[in-house]
């Protein structure tokens, strides 16, 4: 009796456990965080929001949105890439701590070992803008005026895209732009609109209100093609200069070993909310392009980002 009595406890045991497994392999079966690495009310978070929104039904469990800000996206970052590879915790990742950081100092985190792509999500152009008393209108004029004069130009800080694309401009053009840094591209605006310094770059999206009203002057986008908020705006590639094409781009990033239970689940998820018609409208009102790439060609652009900017940053002596 103690025997068999044994027998039916161990194998009670057994379907217990072998029941939990099953309910933790069940992905998902609670709430999933979308960690944004920058500060409330962004444009970043504002399209992390409405992917939340849409994703969660596809999921079949709430997605919610915390942001965590600090240290220019890495303090997130490193949130992300040190949780449980499970799949309920997925970082909105940028050009900054994906590549900019990396490439010019050692972090607590390896983008290629500790991080795994889930999902391109969007880009997004920059602009070149200036304020009419510099008396320029093209990208020429601007930089032959740069030749003669000192420009200041004001940029979202430090190691931003519009950092890395100012110290491009240097570098291809012959000239030297002074750098002055802000906490955001909105911060850049009251300086620039005030004549209190130059020439700006940054997000088209916030920047184009100004050149509608004619506060500022706009002298080229940065992305391929011209932007749907200024369509009269040419590229630098049409104004003679196409090694000044870049975009900002983000995307959704998982800790390294996610299951593949779990990936087959939230990668199709994630692709029908991409494709959802209201988040395709909510990100052109951004001036945003829907990506929508496949984990595997969104790993091969951030590489490709990297040997494209990692060597710009470290000849700028970023730290």
């Amino acid at each position: 009796m103690r025997t068999l009595a044994a027998w039916i406890c161990a194998a009670a045991a057994i379907t217990a456990a072998s029941t939990a497994q099953s309910a933790d392999n069940a992905y998902p079966s609670r709430t999933v965080r979308m960690i944004v690495p920058y500060a409330a009310g962004g444009p970043t978070d504002l399209a992390a929001r409405k992917l939340a929104t849409l994703l969660g039904p596809r999921l079949g469990q709430p997605v919610v949105v915390e942001n965590r800000g600090g240290g220019g996206g890495v303090s997130g970052s490193l949130l992300v890439a040190t949780a449980k590879p499970d799949g309920y915790t997925l970082l909105v990742g940028a050009t900054g701590p994906l590549v900019v950081s990396p490439s010019i100092r050692k972090l607590a985190y390896d983008v290629d070992k500790d991080l795994q792509p889930v999902a391109e999500i969007w880009r997004s152009s920059q602009l070149l803008a200036v304020h009419p008393k510099l008396g320029v209108k093209t990208l020429a004029e601007f930089l032959d005026y740069a030749k003669k004069n000192p420009i200041n130009l004001g940029t979202a800080g430090p190691g931003t895209l519009p950092h890395l694309l100012m110290e491009l401009i240097n570098r291809e053009a012959g000239i030297k732009l002074v750098h002055v840094p802000h906490r955001g591209t909105a911060a850049v605006l009251p300086q620039v609109v005030g004549g209190h310094i130059d020439a700006i770059i940054g997000d088209a999206a916030v920047i184009a209100p100004n050149v509608t009203s004619g506060a500022l002057v706009p002298i080229a986008v940065t992305a391929p093609k011209r932007s749907a908020l200024l369509p009269n705006v040419p590229t630098m590639a049409e104004s003679g200069h196409p090694k000044l094409v870049a975009e900002s781009w983000y995307g959704l990033m998982a800790p390294a070993g996610v299951p593949q239970d779990a990936m087959k689940k939230l990668v199709p998820a994630v692709q029908a909310a991409l494709a959802d018609p209201s988040f395709q409208k909510a990100l052109k009102t951004q001036g945003a392009t829907v990506v929508a790439t496949s984990p595997e060609k969104f790993g091969a652009h951030i590489k490709n980002e990297t040997a494209k900017w990692g060597p710009v940053a470290r000849a700028a002596g970023l730290k």
